[in-house]
C-alpha cells in the first residue's frame, strides 16, 4: 500500500527519537504516533498527570493538522498511564469528553511502569479516517 511518512513543523522533530508523527496510507487512513507532553525540543513540559495529559492532546491535534484532519477524524486511541489509578482514568475521562463529548471513539488503555523519557507520565496514540 502506498504511504506518506510526515512530521509537522509544529512538533518536536522525533527521528532522533527513531519515529516519525504521522502515516497516511492510501489516503484513507492516517496512523498518528504516541504524543506526550512535548514542546517544541521533545521536552515534558509539565510535572502534573492532568497537564500532561492536556497537552498529548494539543499535541495529537497538531499531528492530525498536517493531514488536514481533526479530532472528528479519530476511530482509535491508544492511550498509556504510568502508575495507572481510577483518579488519573477520570482525568482522561474528562479530557476526551471534552473533546468528543458522548462520542468518543474507540480506545484501549494501558498502565505502565515508564514510557519513552523518565518525566513522561501519559502517552496517547491514533488512527484517523478519512471522511
Amino acid at each position: 500500500m502506498p504511504h506518506t511518512i510526515s512530521n509537522p513543523a509544529t512538533l518536536h522533530d522525533p527521528v532522533g527519537y527513531g519515529y516519525s508523527h504521522v502515516a497516511r496510507v492510501s489516503g484513507e487512513l492516517v496512523f498518528v504516533a504516541g504524543q506526550y507532553a512535548s514542546d517544541s525540543t521533545g521536552q515534558v513540559t509539565s510535572p502534573d498527570f492532568a497537564a500532561q495529559v492536556r497537552q498529548s492532546f494539543a499535541n495529537l491535534a497538531k499531528a492530525l493538522a498536517v493531514e488536514n484532519l481533526d479530532y472528528r477524524h479519530v476511530v482509535q486511541l491508544r492511550t498509556y498511564i504510568v502508575g495507572h489509578d481510577t483518579d488519573k482514568l477520570a482525568v482522561i475521562g474528562d479530557v476526551i469528553a471534552g473533546i468528543w463529548g458522548g462520542t468518543p471513539p474507540t480506545q484501549t488503555l494501558t498502565g505502565v511502569a515508564a514510557l519513552a523519557l523518565p518525566d513522561m507520565l501519559f502517552e496517547v496514540d491514533a488512527v484517523a479516517a478519512r471522511a
